[in-house]
């Protein structure tokens, strides 16, 4: 597969189709203030229940929900330009990075250095860093590496 290949639209509808995340937070008021005050962002739009953020051209969701929160897993990512600015910017906001110490992955002031990377992307590698947002949901930042 080589880089045209990616999101070919002959793979069926989804192929075709847009993809957005969903989020659950278990206080809505709490999510909204967090993803403001500590990431900068603020909703496009709302409905009971939802609120819809714009991250360049895609888009994501924080729903109200009452269902158990899974967390250990990366639920969203941005891909940035400069992975250290953003980190600082972040922590500046208040933003806490999980530190990770196990064989082969480790954190170092919050970024790991991530081994392989998809060919689309041209990259060797990739620089990451992961926190929690108020609800719990394990959020990453990552940095293509050459």
């Amino acid at each position: 597969m080589d880089a045209d290949d990616i999101g070919s639209p002959d793979g069926g509808s989804l192929a075709g189709g847009r993809v957005t995340t969903r989020l659950p937070a278990r206080d809505l008021d709490r999510a909204r203030r967090f993803y403001a005050d500590k990431l900068g962002l603020r909703p496009v739009e709302e409905r009971p229940g939802g609120l819809l953020y714009r991250c360049g051209e895609t888009y994501f969701v924080l729903f109200l929900s009452t269902g158990a929160l899974p967390g250990t897993f990366t639920q969203m990512a941005w891909e940035v330009d400069d992975i250290e600015a953003a980190v600082s910017e972040l922590r500046r906001r208040g933003v806490v990075f999980e530190e990770v110490d196990r064989p082969g992955f480790r954190t170092q002031d919050g970024i790991a250095e991530v081994e392989g990377n998809y060919p689309s992307k041209g990259a060797r590698g990739e620089r990451g860093a992961w926190f929690r947002d108020s609800e719990g949901n394990l959020l990453g930042i990552g940095r293509p590496t050459r």
